[in-house]
């Protein structure tokens, strides 16, 4: 591609420095014309230069008035920028972006370096050529760098993260794109050297993914920041190939989901947000998700609702938080980052699809934390999450928090408009054995009882009892979900509780970002107290996922394994009857050898989900997840929802195990049963189920 531009202008201010030289010279090698060009001086002509190249070694401290108009004009008839170490720092002064890379200075690395492509621009031109998403562009050495590392580019995408020999540096980000206008602009900030020991195989590399670039700015079109459905459904669309994905579950259309969001249904379409990192699947730089249905059932991307202010108290990412009516308003509460401090901040829809959202300028809407408020490496005080509903005159608002001799702690305060808060104090204060820290607190009215959960970082606990006069009875307490789950919200429909929560992914970092995406959210479970319990049952309008439908019953022996059926993504309705049988084995995504497959085991007291069984690659998690069932009614009823890499479970509808299991092989889509130390019975139906995403149809703004 390269060899086809027409014209490289090699941007320079002032002197060429010894680095800028090298790269020069190695241009005009490779170039059909390529020339030096200063635009303090001259203007800039698209139809002279294919692309501009400002490779640079020093930050861009200055620009006069004159170079910056003359880039942005060239850029707005269509040109191509390519800023190369650290002149991606001119894209504030060009207008190309409001943030600009944090991390800027002087590296002197003892391992090759290079860029980490994310799976989802993997065969975009950009990368043409190599075959691992992991390219070493530069030798061990001093050299100049800028990259994005605690803030993202407002517009641009990010396209690659840093390697540093054989390790991800997914938090460093060095290579992003934009639209400016008809303009294209590609900054690479990090390990492209020409001069000094610029030689062997990364000198190679480094030539190549230039030339890639300077080849793609001249001829074809550069990923941009997405902004409406179309766009991410072609984002989910690139990532639809992984047997892995969950395809009924909602997950973000790339890149990265956390905990579930502003949940609220709002002109007859549920909105489900969330918090999303449009930089990679890795947690870091928070902003909004945003997923509608009109039933429960078929979802569509919709674009990002909000975005960290470069100067707003939540610049370093828009945290967790809920959304509520204003007198006809729908409004989020959200806890805003900037720097080692978390308030809470307040947004208003400014279009009835809620997709665009206007920040309070008087934001943060409380400024000070209570006393004694645990802190933590990462915040001066943990404070943040929030849910806010209305009753006896007063809007209250949970945040959660911890106290520092005590335990986690649920803090509320009261308004009567939604914007002045006074605070009335904890409404329940943990102990060391609850955790250190409540995350993600919601208070839900369940008629005879009230649910009030907490998640402590390592399990969603869930007390039931009374609120009364601001402080929350216990009368019993268990965990909500014995597996993968966590940091749950709910929204309330026509009197019932809808529930879902964050599924994290069971495997190291570096196999979510081959993959290109992490995390899922649950299904819609409905809360309820029933019969002295909570009640948890999926949504039933999930049943119109339905296709195919088997139905039989199954009678097992000791050590016979019966069942002819497979699938990914599965629902199975099983009534177990144990007879003289001492464990009754259901497994799913199993190979027909069985040296993939995951297990899951009843007995007396418990269930059992094996996952040591469940893949081969050595970057899952191995360990077993249990659940106890001794004190539930006989039969057993277990519903299994299999979509992808997720197994979540309903037993009785009282307990949830939720898991995520990761196979390799295609044919690891087998399901069987089997009795061990007796027989057993078993009455089951078994659904395949199809996709939530309408992908290809990206709806229209209401009117």
């Amino acid at each position: 591609m390269f060899e086809n531009a027409a014209g490289v202008g090699l941007l320079h201010v002032g002197e060429r420095s010894p680095e800028q030289r090298a790269a020069h010279e190695w241009c005009r090698a490779a170039a059909t014309a390529a020339d030096p060009v200063d635009p303090t001086a001259e203007s800039l002509d698209p139809a002279r230069h294919d692309v501009l190249w400002w490779h640079r070694s020093e930050p861009v401290e200055a620009l006069s008035a004159n170079a910056r108009e003359s880039i942005r004009s060239y850029l707005s008839d269509g040109g191509g920028l390519f800023l190369s170490l650290q002149a991606l720092t001119a894209v504030p002064a060009l207008g190309i972006d409001p943030v600009g890379p944090d991390a800027v200075g002087i590296e002197d690395p003892d391992e090759p370096i290079g860029y980490l492509a994310k799976r989802l621009h993997r065969e975009h031109p950009i990368f043409e050529g190599f075959d691992d998403l992991r390219i070493h562009t530069a030798a061990p050495g001093e050299q100049p760098f800028a990259r994005y590392v605690e803030v993202l580019p407002e517009r641009g995408e990010v396209l690659s993260a840093l390697v540093h020999g054989a390790d991800d540096a997914v938090r460093d980000l060095p290579l992003v794109s934009w639209r400016v206008g008809e303009g294209r602009v590609i900054g690479a900030g990090s390990a492209l050297r020409f001069g000094g020991h610029a030689e062997g195989a990364t000198a190679t590399a480094s030539s190549r993914l230039v030339g890639n670039v300077l080849g793609t700015l001249a001829e074809g079109d550069v990923p941009g920041r997405p902004h409406d459905s179309a766009a991410l459904a072609r984002f989910r669309e690139e990532l639809s190939e992984d047997p892995n994905r969950p395809r009924y579950h909602l997950t973000p259309p790339a890149n990265w989901l956390n905990d579930p969001n502003g949940l609220i249904r709002w002109n007859g379409r549920y909105h489900v947000f969330y918090q999303y990192n449009p930089a990679g699947p890795m947690h870091g730089t928070i902003h909004w998700g945003h997923a509608t249905s009109e039933d429960l059932v078929r979802w569509e991307d919709e674009p990002v609702a909000l975005s960290p202010s470069p100067e707003g108290p939540d610049r370093d990412g828009c945290w967790s938080g809920c959304a509520v009516d204003d007198d006809g308003t729908a409004t989020l509460f959200y806890t805003g980052g900037r720097g080692a401090i978390q308030l809470p901040c307040r947004a208003s829809a400014t279009d009835p699809d809620l997709r665009t959202w206007a920040k309070d300028p008087d934001n943060p809407v409380i400024e000070q934390v209570p006393e004694n408020v645990v802190g933590s490496e990462h915040w001066e005080a943990e404070f943040r999450d929030h849910c806010i509903w209305f009753e006896d005159g007063l809007w209250h608002h949970l945040i959660g928090s911890g106290l520092a001799d005590a335990g986690g702690a649920v803090f509320r305060y009261t308004s009567p408009d939604l914007r002045e808060w006074e605070y009335a104090g904890p409404i329940l204060v943990g102990t060391g054995e609850t955790g250190g820290m409540w995350e993600c607190p919601e208070l839900l009215d369940l008629g005879e009882r009230r649910l009030l959960h907490v998640s402590n970082y390592e399990e969603v606990i869930s007390f039931l009892g009374q609120f009364e006069d601001g402080q929350f009875h216990v009368e019993s307490e268990e965990r909500l979900d014995h597996g993968d789950f966590y940091a749950p919200q709910s929204l309330v429909d026509d009197g019932r509780a809808l529930t879902w929560g964050w599924l994290p992914e069971a495997r190291d970092e570096r196999a979510q970002w081959d993959a290109g995406w992490s995390g899922v959210l649950s299904l819609p479970r409905e809360l309820a107290f029933e019969e002295g319990h909570l009640r948890q049952r999926p949504a039933p309008e999930l049943e119109a996922l339905r296709t195919t439908h088997t139905c039989r019953g199954i009678h097992v022996s000791d050590g016979e394994r019966s069942l002819e059926l497979s699938g990914r993504h599965l629902e199975l309705d099983a009534t177990i009857h144990a007879e003289d049988a001492d464990e009754v084995e259901l497994a799913v995504l199993e190979s027909p050898d069985g040296v993939e497959r995951t297990p899951i085991r009843l007995t007396d007291e418990e269930l059992r989900l094996e996952r040591a069984p469940s893949s081969l690659d050595d970057r899952v998690t191995t360990e077993a997840q249990h659940m106890p069932v001794g004190d539930l009614e006989r039969p057993l009823s277990v519903r299994a929802f299999v979509d992808g890499s997720v197994v979540e479970l309903f037993v009785n509808e009282r307990r949830c195990l939720t898991s995520r299991v990761y196979p390799t092989r295609e044919d690891s889509v087998g399901v069987s049963l089997a009795a061990h130390g007796g027989s057993a019975r078993v009455e089951l139906d078994a659904w395949t189920l199809g996709s939530a995403w309408n992908a290809n149809r990206a709806r229209s703004p209401t009117r």
